[in-house]
């Protein structure tokens, strides 16, 4: 079974992605950022306007809230590096060009909707939000996979996972002004995700055993595109903790879900290196559930003992 090269590939999915295309303008809700600010809520800050500074008691949100909403801003940021990555990997010709820049726009508003609302309610500390940006965006994105299959499988698991990290961190903001922005955030996401994940099945039907290599490299090495963030760690695991985002949320609603609509278990016209990549994928997603299971654990020892103590 030979593999495709690139241009084959842009070329022969080039149909599909102006269908999904079509499909995409006929259910994405046209929205503005401004209509889901506070805007009453807001007042000057020092500085020019000789308001009040920043203190940690302006803000209502839970700290793990926070610090999701800084962490899913940041990497919001960095559109400008996303754009120059998909763009070199689909081109910016023809429907991949259009859906290139259409991507482009949508994702530009979850930034400006989320930096005007954590302003306005004073949510985090302006000045260290400002300088965590330039320093995230000097150091810029690198997509870490190569070739079409890879980058649109990286997408497929990440918009979803995305979409997951804005919900669950808008549920625990507490605040309902929050959680209606965020999920209209995560609404585009999921349209992005189905999007990439239709186009990726497409490449299944193509090509089997060259997509199957592609996504067992992408779900095996998955990481987020916020990973470059200073302190990344110590966030992540904040967020973790407070059950924003884990690894079991990432097996059970973002890599299953999209594996079952790939069928990747089911598919019967893999050649020897297809399915050397299927075992691969099955084994190291045994090792994740057990991973995830022993972190769950863990997590509910601990509150289970802070309980206690209390």
């Amino acid at each position: 079974m030979r593999e495709f090269s690139q241009t084959e590939l842009l070329l022969e999915l080039e149909p599909v992605v102006a269908g999904e295309l079509d499909r995409h303008h006929k259910v994405a809700k046209e929205w503005f950022p401004h209509e889901y600010v506070p805007w009453s809520e807001g007042r000057d800050y020092d500085g020019l306007f000789g308001g009040d500074a920043w203190v940690e008691t302006d803000s209502k949100i839970p700290e793990e809230a926070r610090v999701s909403l800084i962490v899913n801003l940041l990497t919001e940021d960095n559109l400008p590096s996303y754009h120059y990555e998909i763009a070199t990997a689909f081109g910016r010709d023809a429907a991949w060009g259009t859906w290139v820049h259409r991507w482009t726009a949508e994702e530009g508003r979850h930034g400006t909707a989320i930096r005007d609302y954590l302003t306005v309610t004073r949510a985090v500390d302006p000045v260290a939000l400002e300088r965590a940006r330039m320093n995230h965006m000097g150091e810029g994105f690198t997509n870490s996979y190569e070739g079409v299959l890879h980058s649109l499988a990286y997408v497929s698991f990440q918009e979803l996972a995305t979409r997951i990290s804005h919900r669950n961190t808008g549920k625990a903001s507490q605040d309902p002004n929050c959680e209606r922005l965020l999920a209209r955030i995560a609404a585009d996401e999921n349209l992005h995700m189905l999007f990439y994940r239709n186009l990726l099945d497409a490449a299944f039907k193509l090509t089997p055993s060259q997509t199957m290599r592609a996504v067992t490299d992408v779900v095996t090495s998955f990481q987020m595109p916020g990973t470059g963030i200073e302190g990344f760690t110590r966030k992540a695991m904040t967020i973790a903790n407070a059950g924003i985002y884990d690894l079991r949320l990432h097996l059970d609603d973002v890599l299953m879900p999209v594996l079952r609509q790939w069928a990747v278990f089911d598919m019967k016209d893999l050649d020897s290196e297809g399915e050397k990549a299927r075992e691969e994928l099955a084994a190291f997603l045994a090792r994740l559930e057990v991973s995830a299971s022993r972190f769950v654990e863990r997590r509910e020892a601990r509150r289970a003992r802070q309980a206690a103590g209390a």
